[in-house]
């Protein structure tokens, strides 16, 4: 029987980079995510397709995981091949209840929009695995692990990680001002990796790593739109500080009269704008034309 497993995407709102070190980070999960579905086949192997959310196939491979991969597959596949090791490892039972597997994926949103692509995946993969799946991030992609947090849970979370174990708090925010945030695209997608780099060569004070946990905290006694951008302002000033790079307001909207925000790695992916709807067009003007309300966006 056709088994079908499904993952939330994520924004992060607080906490980029300093969530590595433990700070408590403000992670959103969204409306849209990524489908796996597993069907059993009478044929050996793993026949693996992967669809855009245009249901366009843009990755296809045939896996045999009971031999070694080739030294010249490519990345797509060596990546998908190490985290079903990985899982197999974790459960020796995985990919054992049946010959062969056709297995779909299917995600909702572009993958240009940062949203958790490779979250979403690990987490559903977990699923099917019946393994931990921050045990299994740790062990093939690495990282905070948030990301599967906001996978795993339908409402906004405090996200931190102490003495490296995740920790999930549900959150209510109080925000009755949500039709003045809008999510804008900036047109190209940030690794992540590069950015988490950098942040592993600065250094962090004590005052710095607590000053971003308590701003965090301090959303959810947010009840006006311009203390919400007193303190997302806050935040940006303290993690330039941090990674050394100018804000993203500072260097393209310098004249934008609402508060923004980078979410996650700095310098792509989306932002976080406050202005009415008639203001997006600032962007739009400026070629930024995926700008989306926060209720089309967050679950």
């Amino acid at each position: 029987m056709k088994q079908t497993f499904y993952s939330n995407g994520k924004l992060l709102l607080t906490g980029e980079y300093v969530v590595l070190d433990g700070a408590i980070a403000l992670a959103l999960p969204t409306k849209k995510g990524q489908l796996l579905e597993v069907s059993p086949v009478n044929q050996s192997g793993i026949c693996w397709k992967s669809f855009t959310s245009e249901n366009v196939c843009w990755f296809e491979t045939v896996l045999d995981m009971n031999v070694s991969l080739p030294q010249d597959a490519d990345k797509t596949t060596a990546t998908l091949y190490n985290i079903l090791y990985t899982a197999k490892k974790m459960n020796p039972k995985f990919l054992s209840e049946a010959t062969g597997y056709l297995v779909e994926t299917h995600l909702q949103f572009p993958q240009s929009w940062g949203l958790g692509s490779s979250s979403t995946l690990i987490n559903s993969i977990a699923q099917w695995a019946r393994v931990d799946a921050f045990q299994l991030l740790q062990q093939s992609f690495g990282g905070s692990g948030y990301d599967i947090a906001a996978a795993q849970h339908d409402f906004a979370i405090f996200y931190s990680l102490q003495d490296g174990i995740p920790k999930v708090k549900k959150v209510s925010l109080p925000w009755d001002f949500t039709e003045s945030l809008f999510f804008v695209h900036l047109n190209k997608k940030q690794d992540s990796k590069e950015g988490i780099k950098r942040y592993q060569n600065a250094t962090v004070s004590l005052q710095q790593h607590n000053k971003i946990s308590d701003l965090t905290q301090k959303f959810l006694l947010c009840y006006t739109l311009q203390d919400f951008e007193n303190l997302i302002g806050a935040h940006e000033r303290i993690i330039s500080e941090i990674i050394g790079l100018p804000t993203v307001k500072s260097s393209l909207f310098s004249d934008y009269d609402g508060a923004i925000k980078s979410l996650g790695a700095w310098g792509g992916d989306f932002i976080l704008a406050t202005g009415t709807k008639d203001a997006m067009t600032y962007f739009k003007e400026k070629g930024y034309h995926t700008c989306i309300p926060y209720a089309e966006m967050i679950l």
